[in-house]
């Protein structure tokens, strides 16, 4: 990582795929602005893949970056098992000199393996991609158990790296990486936690409610409207602590999981995402009120497990 050190917070550019699960209709001018002022106030780390939209999300971030110094900015990617050839001896190399092309660049700050398709095998391949380079950007797991997690970073370390980050989705409505001792396995090895869909694709941002639904079409339509009247009660909740911080509710699940000790990845789409993100980085909040929403929330039962994951034990 060359001594950078990471923001608070991560921007995630998964919908800039257009890929349908938060609609089809970002444009490299509606996202410009986003991008611009993200890095005017120091959030310089975006997430991406080339999965989000077969490499759209990629090109679109590539555009916005072209003309910036290296340093300023710290990029994020990942290696999906099921966009590459399985048939290909170098496969791994392959995609990850794809990535660089389409990105504009040579070399990663975080890498990762996307989900556990077949991950010990990818886990083997990108270390031995990565083994004996000079530089080698901090290596990660996506959607990973705790098995799965101790798994890979004993592969890299047997090719002389070290597992530095693992990226899950942890929300309000999803602790199951913390209940299954993921994070006290990170904190203990000094192992970055991204978490990801913090704030479930916006149902815990005080937008939606049962007069208001998601928007028909979308994916996470689905997911959330059918228990929407359950998350109303969560936003209503949301809403009176963030009152008391003078913030909008989208602000608070994210100051929750910067209090949890993890990196959150927002999903980035209008100015005002970026503007929450700075503000929450702002906000402590105190282990009494992490705890009681937590309690609350849980007492929801609302299950936020999506189709490409599974609960973490």
């Amino acid at each position: 990582m060359n001594n950078k050190t990471l923001p608070k917070i991560a921007l995630g550019a998964w919908a800039w795929g257009n890929d349908g699960t938060f609609g089809n209709n970002f444009t490299k001018d509606t996202l410009k602005p986003i991008f611009d002022i993200a890095m005017k106030n120091g959030l310089n780390l975006w997430d991406t893949a080339y999965a989000y939209g077969m490499g759209t999300s990629e090109k679109v971030l590539a555009e916005f970056i072209k003309n910036l110094p290296r340093e300023n900015y710290l990029i994020s990617d990942k290696f999906t098992p099921q966009c590459a050839d399985k048939n290909s001896a170098t496969a791994m190399k392959d995609m990850i000199e794809m990535q660089y092309k389409l990105m504009g660049i040579n070399k990663f700050d975080i890498y990762w393996i996307h989900n556990v398709w077949d991950a010990p095998k990818w886990t083997t391949e990108l270390a031995k991609y990565f083994e004996g380079k000079q530089e080698v950007p901090l290596i990660g797991v996506s959607n990973h158990n705790l098995e799965e997690i101790k798994q890979a970073a004993e592969i890299l370390k047997a090719h002389g790296l070290k597992l530095s980050a693992v990226q899950n989705h942890y929300s309000l409505i999803n602790l199951s990486s913390e209940k299954s001792g993921i994070l006290e396995y990170c904190k203990q090895n000094n192992i970055y936690f991204f978490s990801y869909m913090v704030l479930e694709q916006g149902a815990l941002s005080g937008k939606y409610d049962t007069k208001n639904l998601m928007p028909e079409g979308s994916a996470r339509a689905q997911t959330y409207n059918p228990v929407m009247d359950k998350l109303e009660l969560l936003n209503e909740k949301l809403a009176k602590l963030a009152e008391k911080y003078n913030v909008e509710t989208a602000q608070i699940p994210i100051a929750w999981a910067i209090s949890k000790g993890t990196l959150p990845i927002i999903g980035v789409t209008k100015v005002k995402h970026v503007e929450d993100a700075v503000k929450a980085a702002n906000i402590t909040l105190t282990q009494e009120e992490t705890e009681e929403l937590e309690k609350f929330a849980e007492s929801l039962q609302i299950n936020a497990i999506r189709f490409w994951e599974k609960e973490m034990k």
